[in-house]
């Protein structure tokens, strides 16, 4: 059985990425829950947690698909919802309206991505950072976090959220630092710094590069620390299903980790 902890729902609209025509590049993106549902079964994958899509650079778009992931927990009981939040003070009315939806049936994480603005150690972020993890910490949700190489998502950013706010709230790292130097500097040394102070941080490998699926299953064997804190993950509609599905197994060899990153490990966060 294969649990999916990341993959969004919802068709955004197109757009002039990097100053190119007008694009749709999430080609396998979903507008309805009926074909959402189709997807997993196709699929086989038991659970999802699902998340509003995101990728133009308008916050409203993603925080408009907030109410289809509810829709989408509500009406099938394999699913999870993520909500959309955002600590932007430009966006305080959109992310009040969203905090709204955490109390729902079936909601069960918030996600944070600085592609569209703000930073971590912004001081005029901070106030709604602190809302957004009091909420987290009161109805029981994980906070996701997208991470990139460079700029507002690097972990040298993110990694602040986990230092502030991980001895209370789940916070899953999409994409372990998302390139190469947030692989090294995770799987070097601050992913397991991090558990053996007690934060409470998680990860998936969506996104990741060749060789660190491999290098992280290793060094958590020869750490003897991390098993239970790292997910599958699709990032459906911008990764591939059956390619991150492969990575993964190969890198797990279908024994302990393997039952923990494709299964069980989701079901402790969300069922």
């Amino acid at each position: 059985m294969v649990f999916d902890a990341h993959r969004h729902i919802g068709v955004l609209p197109a757009h002039p990425f990097y100053g190119g025509p007008p694009v749709n590049p999430d080609t396998t993106a979903r507008a309805t829950v009926g074909q959402l549902i189709a997807d997993l079964d196709a699929e086989g994958t038991e659970r999802a947690l699902v998340i509003p899509n995101y990728g133009v650079p308008d916050p409203a778009v993603a925080f408009s698909f907030n109410e289809l992931a509810v829709e989408a927990a509500q009406s099938d009981d394999r699913i999870r919802a993520g909500l959309w939040v955002s600590p932007r003070p430009e966006d305080e009315a959109r992310t009040t309206r969203a905090l709204k939806l955490a109390r729902e049936r079936g909601v069960k994480a918030l996600k944070l991505s600085f592609l569209l603005g703000g930073r971590p150690t912004d001081p005029a972020c901070r106030p709604l950072l602190d809302r957004i993890f009091a909420e987290a910490a009161r109805h029981s949700l994980v906070v996701h976090v997208h991470t990139s190489p460079g700029a507002a998502s690097d972990i040298d950013e993110v990694g602040h959220l986990v230092d502030w706010y991980a001895d209370h709230v789940p916070v899953h790292l999409v994409h372990f630092g998302g390139g190469m130097s947030g692989h090294i500097k995770l799987a070097g040394s601050r992913f397991f710094d991090w558990i053996t102070v007690g934060k409470r941080v998680y990860t998936d490998l969506s996104w990741a590069i060749g060789f660190t699926p491999r290098w992280l299953a290793q060094e958590i064997e020869r750490r003897g620390i991390g098993h239970d804190r790292v997910l599958f993950a699709s990032d459906q509609p911008w990764g591939d299903f059956a390619g991150e599905y492969a990575r993964m197994a190969a890198a797990t060899g279908g024994g302990a980790l393997g039952e923990l990153v494709f299964r069980d490990t989701f079901a402790a966060l969300y069922d």
